[in-house]
């Protein structure tokens, strides 16, 4: 048993010693079942939020008010939810008053899917299946508890959540279940951008993107949460380049070949050639002329919208902007592709382009160039020391201005390419190059 699991199972045993109910609940006892292994261990209970405090003194009550109480241990920290039956839901997120339950029955009747509603007994080895969750688990397929115009009619999100699951698991989502969200979809608009931000990151990147996004397609939710993404359909691209398809296959193709992508990877891959709906031209051939600056001004805008950090939002800005620089490599001079390889987070902007390659033409040829050379390339050739800074130019007689960008590029560019090493070189190129006027 993991450190987290016997965590969660002391915590039962204790509710049970003072005479309590309690349970483990939810998607650790839907991976259990599935013979996964969970990430984090929720308890359910008819002990009150304070009774359990008084249990579990150093828990913090974050969530009290809806009858939840994380109790920290060392292991990580284990959720302990009251049984509770929720009243009606006020904004599409949270119940308008909060009921405590008699029984688990009740409680698990509010859950959202069936196959995240089973409770385990740890201590009697049993799984206790009010709603069918088993045999959906079996039968491959995600359903709601209950009605599902009433249950995403309580939590907008849990449309986003219905279509994670499908993918994650590689199930099916019930024929209702699917006419309910295409009836619904509009109303995700009622869910925070941080909420669906992390959905769709999950999406991307739990291991089944492509069926996801398909699915997102098939349910609605795409054209309103990514609408950019949506408009992709039906690109023709140009067939001596692209085989595959239009600009939406070919995206569809990157996620399928993403392998435990990181979300800003896995968002770059998404949104790489969202530039190239607005650029369409047809010019003696399929062009999409600027594609790389429109898309990443679009990727930053739908970033922002989803509420991504400063940091992920220029990483994945970047990845959009910088996608077609590897077609030039070969042609680079070295300090170009020394700069190039300095990029941060090189390594996405690599599997980006390999991605793109596969899903295209298949011509991995510039990917092993840049590959190679940096695998092979200390790091302290790829990003020098400087030889020269701007100090060095003031002392030099130099006056500070755009001038400085200037020599030092140029100072840096003759280090990266190898035909100056020291401090002195350096000083004798700028002379030469950059001649001081003399009075």
């Amino acid at each position: 048993m993991d450190a987290k699991r016997e965590a969660a199972t002391e915590i039962v045993r204790r509710l049970r010693s003072e005479g309590f109910q309690a349970y483990l609940v939810g998607g650790c006892v839907r991976d259990l079942v599935m013979g996964r292994e969970p990430q984090d261990y929720d308890v359910t209970t008819n002990a009150t939020p304070d009774q359990v405090l008084t249990l579990f003194p150093d828990a913090l009550t974050v969530g009290a008010q809806f009858g939840v109480v994380i109790v920290p241990r060392e292991a990580g920290n284990v959720e302990v939810a009251t049984f509770r039956s929720d009243g009606l839901y006020a904004d599409g997120r949270h119940p308008r008053e909060v009921r405590y339950a008699e029984t688990p029955q009740e409680d698990v009747c509010r859950r959202d899917f069936t196959i995240n509603g089973l409770l385990y007994d740890p201590l009697n080895d049993q799984v206790l299946d009010f709603v069918g969750g088993q045999a959906d688990i079996r039968a491959r397929r995600v359903r709601t508890i209950g009605d599902p115009v009433e249950r995403f009619g309580e939590d907008r999100l849990r449309m986003l959540r219905a279509v994670r699951f499908t993918a994650r698991f590689d199930f099916k989502l019930e024929p209702t279940v699917l006419a309910a969200i295409r009836r619904l979809a509009a109303q995700i608009h009622d869910v925070s951008a941080e909420r669906v931000r992390d959905e769709i990151v999950k999406i991307l990147t739990e291991g089944r993107a492509r069926q996801g996004f398909e699915l997102l397609d098939e349910s609605g939710l795409l054209q309103e949460v990514l609408p950019e993404v949506k408009r992709l359909q039906g690109v023709e691209q140009p067939p001596e380049f692209h085989p595959e398809g239009d600009v939406w296959i070919h995206t569809l193709l990157m996620l399928e070949g993403m392998r435990e992508p990181t979300p800003t990877l896995a968002l770059g891959v998404l949104l790489h050639d969202v530039g190239k709906p607005p650029t369409f031209s047809i010019r003696e051939r399929i062009r999409f002329d600027n594609h790389m600056e429109v898309g990443a001004k679009m990727a930053e805008e739908i970033c922002s919208r989803l509420r991504l950090s400063a940091r992920e939002t220029e990483r994945v800005v970047e990845l959009v902007r910088q996608h077609l620089r590897f077609k030039d490599f070969p042609r680079m001079r070295r300090s170009t592709q020394l700069r190039f390889l300095r990029l941060e987070g090189f390594e996405e902007h690599l599997e980006l382009h390999r991605l793109d390659c596969l899903a295209s033409h298949g011509d991995l040829t510039n990917y092993e160039l840049a590959r190679r050379m940096l695998e092979e390339t200390p790091q302290d050739e790829i990003k020098p020391v400087p030889l020269l800074r701007g100090d060095d130019l003031i002392a030099q007689g130099y006056s500070p201005g755009p001038l400085f960008k200037q020599i030092l590029h140029a100072v840096e560019d003759a280090q990266l390419e190898g035909r100056i090493h020291t401090r002195d070189e350096a000083l004798r190129l700028v002379e030469d190059r950059f001649p001081l006027a003399r009075p």
